[in-house]
């Protein structure tokens, strides 16, 4: 039990290190930062001695304890990693070599990943806003339970067995919701396949769609003007909207007929990423007197001819997707469609009911989908508080 635990001052088994080197102009220095609530000791970037300011710069060892002086209360801390030895930091990455024979690194690691001792670096800090800062002094006379070394060591076997267990239940999530994407893929890819594509008519999208561009940002105006909503390229998903921030933009009165959203408009994003490129899906009137930006197609076809799901659908199957990596205009990374572009995409015309019934179908698959992912979303708050609760549990004795 914890309460059989010695209570020893950090600074008993950390020893701030003090291994400075002379910044040399023609020098190549790797920089180190550490990320926010456990995240890990990072490469921050590398750099030539001349973009450097300091003179001199501290270097960290692998296996050292490091922590953020600033962020230190929002679990900015831990081991250094074995490729990072020889790195450099400034004074506001304090790092500190580990008395061994009295605590193992592992042991330390595990456990500052605690609330506990967050809650500890908290209480050692100390300043204004914006200027608190951890007080190493404090700091390290602050008293952790420790218990003995074979202790620590069946202690971190069995937080690592219990990890490895919640790290995998965590890939069969991932693998699951892959699985899912790749099942509407597959089922597209079935729908849209060369065989029956040679049995419908085809047309170009400019020939049977009308096909606008929205509002630029941060134009200078004059005269009249109003505020509204307006779509960004973030709110249209591969499928679906995200409205869960959406801005306003100010226009002149007489453009909003020329940029309003109206139902059963197709939404397609121009590109810049490749995973942005002719994602799209179709409007509802979700909000209203919704506009659209520059970077965001509005598609309007006649509903006589076209269901707007149904195109919406064609345009984001691997038929759709392949023609727009063909005719993009192609960066490293990044890929962008034009409005020429999008009106040379040939759209597969069945009739108005075959159009319907693939609707329906894709529909039902993606409830099953959305129903799976529901489950998963109804455990995930469990399965993150996991390795929390091990870890206090580990920390009061309990494990």
């Amino acid at each position: 039990m914890v309460s059989d635990w010695p209570m020893v001052p950090l600074g008993e088994v950390l020893t701030k290190s003090e291994e400075w080197i002379e910044i040399q102009p023609d020098g190549q220095y790797r920089q180190v930062t550490v990320r926010l609530w456990g995240g890990g000791v990072v490469l921050r970037n590398e750099v030539s001695g001349t973009e450097i300011a300091a003179k001199r710069r501290l270097v960290v060892r692998s296996q050292q304890f490091i922590l953020s002086r600033i962020d230190a209360r929002n679990g900015a801390f831990g081991l250094v990693p074995d490729f990072l030895n020889g790195a450099v930091v400034s004074n506001d990455f304090p790092t500190f070599n580990i008395d061994r024979e009295q605590i193992l690194p592992r042991f330390l690691e595990w456990m500052s990943n605690t609330r506990g001792f967050v809650d500890l670096c908290k209480a050692a800090s100390e300043g204004t806003t914006n200027r608190v800062r951890l007080k190493i002094d404090r700091f390290l006379a602050t008293e952790i339970p420790l218990p003995p070394l074979d202790e620590q060591r069946r202690i971190v076997a069995r937080i690592e067995e219990l990890a490895a267990l919640i790290e995998e239940a965590w890939g069969l999530r991932r693998e699951a919701r892959e699985e899912m994407k790749a099942l509407l893929a597959s089922a597209k890819n079935e729908i849209f396949n060369e065989e029956l594509r040679d049995k419908w008519p085809a047309v170009t999208l400019g020939e049977v769609a009308d096909i606008g561009s929205g509002v630029t940002l941060g134009r200078s105006l004059s005269g009249p003007t109003i505020q509204l909503p307006y779509l960004r390229v973030a709110n249209v998903q591969d499928g679906y909207l995200d409205l869960r921030e959406v801005k306003e933009v100010e226009i002149r009165a007489s453009e909003r007929e020329k940029w309003l959203l109206q139902p059963g408009d197709i939404l397609l994003t121009e590109g810049g990423d490749w995973d942005k490129l002719g994602r799209g899906t179709v409007w509802h009137g979700e909000i209203p007197n919704c506009i659209h930006q520059n970077h965001i197609f509005r598609v309007r076809v006649d509903p006589d001819e076209f269901v707007p799901e149904y195109l919406s659908a064609l345009v984001g199957s691997p038929y759709g997707k392949a023609y727009f990596q063909a005719a993009s205009k192609q960066t490293t990374n990044l890929a962008t469609i034009n409005k020429r572009q999008l009106k040379a995409f040939v759209v597969l015309r069945p009739p108005l009911s075959k159009q319907h019934r693939i609707v329906a179908y894709l529909d039902g698959l993606q409830a099953q989908v959305d129903e799976l992912t529901a489950l998963q979303d109804a455990t995930q708050a469990e399965l993150d508080s996991l390795l929390p609760s091990v870890l206090d549990r580990a920390f009061k004795g309990e494990l």
